[in-house]
Order: C-alpha cells, then structure tokens, then sequence
C-alpha cells in the first residue's frame, strides 16, 4: 500500500463534537450515493469527521493524502511485474468502489488536474470507475461513498477544483468551532483541565484575528492540541505553546516575536 494511503476499519466511536447539522447532511448525501466535498480550514476537523461518520454509517474507510505527483494510476491501479509476469493491482479507489468502502481523498486539489476527471463517473449518477487498462467498468458495490476535502484558503487559479467536478458533489463547510465548543474539544483531546483549555483558545482566537502577511496559517484546533498535550507532560503552558503553535506557524523572525508576546500575555499568569 502507498505510503499515503491508509485503510482502516473504525471499530471504536472516534470523539467528534458536531459544530452545526454536518452530520446530518453526510448520512442524507451517503443514503443517496452522492459524493461529498468537504470545505475549510487546515487542522478544523474534517479528518476526525470522516472517521467518526464512517464509523456511524458502519462502512470502512480508505484515506489518500493528495499530492502534485498523484497520478490516475496511483488511485486507479496498475500493472505490476511479480515472478515475471504481471499482475494488476487496485489501486485505493479500485478498492474502496469494490468493497464498498468510503474514500477520502483529503487535499484533493493537490492532486493533478488530469487525475481528478477519474472521478467524475463516480460522481455523477453512474456510480461507475472505468479502468481503461482492462477494458472493463466497475459499478460501485452498496456502501460506496466519495468524499474530498480541501482548504479554500489555499486555492489559486492553478490549485483548483474543475466546475464540472465540484458540481457533481455535495458541500459540507467547516470553521473553526465556537469557544465553548473549541474548549470542550482541546480539553479532551489534550487531556487537560478546562482552564487550560480556555486559555489555550483565548490565544488561538486571538491570533486568528491578527491582519499578518507572515502567517502561512492561522491557529488551528490541531496547534491548540498539540500545545495542550505538550502541557500535559510538564511542559509550561507557554514553553508548549512556543513549541507546538508559535513555531510551526511561521519562519519569519518578527512575526514569530509578535506571537510570543501574546503567548506570554495569554499564558503567563
């Protein structure tokens, strides 16, 4: 298996706090076969909501992380030499559209643009993957489902989704939670006091309002659990903070300056 795909069987409920009615919408959008494409911000939470829906829809799930190298072949399959003969191999789609599983391509504009038109036949109402190189068509087995995600902040002219693709699925936006939300979740998921958790966000919050060309990205829930689990391990609130947000933010001197100021306004008591 490529080294970014990965296919797991959700045994257990995964830990997901609904922010508005997306869970309603992926079990409307799954019992109808449509695809759905996931919209929002880098570490909001759209790979732990696929997890904990395919968990609730009870079907196994197949993730690929899209890169610019991804080709058709790498989703689609390809012929392998083995013993010397060659073999065919599925791909992680191949696979996902026979077992009935859902496949989560995350990032998908990140992929080239000729690999997502492979798509568009499982999109639409033919529910179909051809496979050129064997001459035949896959209908997909019962349980199938497409799911894509992408950060609309990241998109150009040149990382894009087609119109003719985006218009064949259903779209669920994400954001950042609300505090209480956000809080619940950073606590949990950190393992640490509420209090904490609170502080954490009030800063995340903070930075996600600051007007900075040195920010790649803002604060996301993700930095704010790392920066918790840091803490739980003895690490000051700020010394965690500095480690698991501050640094991975940016590169730039001044900006990184900036944001220790508020770490330390926001976690020095």
């Amino acid at each position: 298996m490529d080294s970014n795909t990965f296919s797991t069987k959700i045994n257990s409920k995964p830990y997901y706090v609904a922010t508005g009615n997306e869970e309603q919408v992926f079990r409307a959008a799954f019992n109808q076969g449509l695809s759905i494409l996931l919209k929002g911000p880098t570490g909001c939470g759209k790979t732990r909501f696929v997890e904990a829906m395919a968990h609730a829809v009870g079907r196994p799930l197949i993730t690929v992380s899209c890169h610019d190298d991804l080709t058709t072949a790498d989703l689609v399959g390809r012929f392998l030499l083995k013993g010397g003969e060659t073999e065919w191999a599925d791909g992680p789609l191949t696979r996902a559209v026979r077992e009935g599983a859902i496949c989560y391509l995350d990032e998908v504009v990140e992929a080239r643009k000729d690999t997502t038109v492979v798509l568009h036949p499982l999109a639409d109402y033919r529910r179909q993957l051809p496979l050129e190189r064997l001459g035949v068509t896959l209908d997909t087995a019962p349980g199938f489902c497409l799911v894509v995600s992408y950060n609309p902040g990241y998109q150009s002219v040149l990382k894009d989704l087609k119109d003719s693709t985006r218009q064949r699925m259903v779209a669920i936006e994400f954001g950042f939670p609300s505090a209480d939300v956000e809080e619940q979740i950073v606590a949990h998921e950190a393992a640490i006091d509420q209090a904490l958790a609170a502080k954490l966000v009030r800063l995340g919050q903070a930075i996600r309002r600051l007007e900075t060309g040195g920010l790649r990205e803002v604060a996301s829930t993700r930095v704010l659990i790392a920066a918790g689990r840091l803490a739980a391990e003895g690490l000051t609130a700020a010394e965690a903070a500095r480690a698991a947000i501050a640094g991975p933010l940016t590169d730039d001197a001044q900006v990184t300056s900036g944001l220790t100021k508020m770490i330390d306004v926001y976690l020095n008591d």
